[in-house]
Formats: C-alpha cells, structure tokens, sequence
C-alpha cells in the first residue's frame, strides 16, 4: 500500500458531496491537498477543518473549470509548495434536467458538455505535462453508471459520462511508458446535491430518486478513490464500477414499499 503522507492531491468541485468526502479522506491520510470550486466560501471553510483536524497543508481556489485560460492560469500561478501535483481528481461535474430528448432544455447541454467533458480536459491538459516532466503521477476520474450504459431522459448526460470513460482510455495508452496511471470510479446512485442540481433545486424529486433504498454516500465513492491511489506501484486500478446494495444496472432497481 502507498503512502500518501506529503502527496500533492489536486481535487475538483471539492466543495459537496464526493470531492468533500475525497478531500477529507485524502487528507486524513497524510496528503496535502489542493481543492477547487466555484463556491469559494465553501472551501474556505473545507480547508479550515481538514488543516485543524489532520495537520495538513490545504490551499483552497475559486475556480471555474469550464473556463480554459482560468484552469491555465490557475496552474500556472500554483505555490511553489503546490506546484508538483502528484494526484489529480477530476471529480467537478453534474446533471441538468431529466428530459426525453426532443423535450430537453439545450441550455442544459452546454452546462454539462462545459463541465462534465472540456472542463475536465482542461484541468488534464494543463497538469499532465508536469507529470510527465517528473515521470510519474496519477489521474482518477470520476465518471458514472451512466458512461457504460444510457437510460432513458439522459441522452446528453450518458453522452458526457461516455465521454468520460473514452477519455480515460486514451488517455491511459497515451502516458503509459510515462510512468503515469489513469482511472476512473464509475458510481450508480449516490445520495449527494446531484439529484438537487439535476431537479433545478426541486428537493421533492430529488428524494423521490432514493426513495425506498440505501444509495451509496460520497464516502463510499471516496474510499475507491483512495484505494485506487494507495496500491503497490506495480498495479494500475483501471476501472471500478459501484452500485448500491438494491441496484443493478442504471435502470434496474429494487425499492421496499
């Protein structure tokens, strides 16, 4: 198992649900963390707590990852103590509405197209050259369900989780004599503000997608990021898929009444 006391870990949409619950438990582990969003207050008050209960160095960001010359200049002004990124988590994305198709909001589209695809080819793009410079490092993506299966009302979301995943992959054969290893966490349903954000804040409906069953939390994702990033350095965790205990597939799931 590999020690991550002193790593550099880079975190994305570190403000709520998985990359708050990653930031915690990398930092429970020695790391040192770099954490990003756009709700500035939010991380303010993140990094305060995880410095006061692990001791470790946390450099807190506003940062609009859709927006390419603010990731650019974002890294390129990094502390010099921050500067050699040893783990990145693009973990920022969402979902905005739940739509068949031909009745979806296009607005929508360029939200998660913005976020979920190029935001997280911006953030790859401008730390993976430093990686490589130091011959070693380590990429993990959040990705979902629902980049290996699509479902109905989610055409543009499974597109940008498939996107996700085909990422991953190529991104993996291109550094693989770099000495550099890429994953991704492909979740089903976790409890976390997506729901909300999908549902444009209608707390109603977001409930009503967990109703009857116990989804996963963003701990449970951020316990297989970590084990990704803490296994001997011959091993690569590719890929891992977690679904809650009742669910099988994106579109099968059993609810007790």
């Amino acid at each position: 198992m590999k020690s991550l006391k002193g790593k550099i870990v880079f975190i994305t949409g570190a403000s709520s649900g998985i990359g708050k619950s990653c930031a915690y438990a990398f930092g429970k582990e020695g790391a040192n963390l770099i954490i990003s969003a756009r709700r500035k207050n939010l991380i303010d008050e993140i990094a305060e707590d995880i410095r006061k209960k692990f001791g470790v160095k946390v450099h807190a960001y506003k940062l609009d990852i859709t927006k390419r010359e603010d990731v650019i200049n974002f890294v390129k002004t990094l502390p010099n103590e921050f500067k050699n990124i040893d783990i990145l988590i693009n973990n920022a994305g969402l979902a905005k509405g739940f739509n068949k198709f031909y009745e979806d909001n296009p607005d929508g589209w360029e939200e998660m197209i913005d976020t979920n695809v190029k935001g997280l080819l911006y953030a790859t793009h401008a730390i993976l050259p430093g990686m490589i410079e130091r011959k070693g490092g380590h990429i993990i993506n959040i990705g979902s369900i629902a980049g290996r299966e699509a479902y109905p009302k989610g055409a543009v979301y499974c597109a940008t989780k498939h996107a996700v995943d085909a990422i991953t992959r190529s991104v993996r054969m291109d550094t693989v004599d770099k000495n550099i290893l890429v994953s991704t966490i492909d979740a089903g349903l976790v409890e976390t503000n997506f729901s909300k954000i999908r549902f444009h804040g209608d707390e109603e409906k977001a409930k009503s997608i967990y109703k009857g069953l116990s989804p996963l939390t963003g701990d449970d994702i951020a316990d297989a990021v970590l084990y990704c990033a803490t296994r001997p350095p011959n091993v690569n965790i590719a890929e891992i898929t977690l679904l809650a205990a009742q669910q099988a597939s994106a579109t099968v799931v059993h609810r007790e009444n």
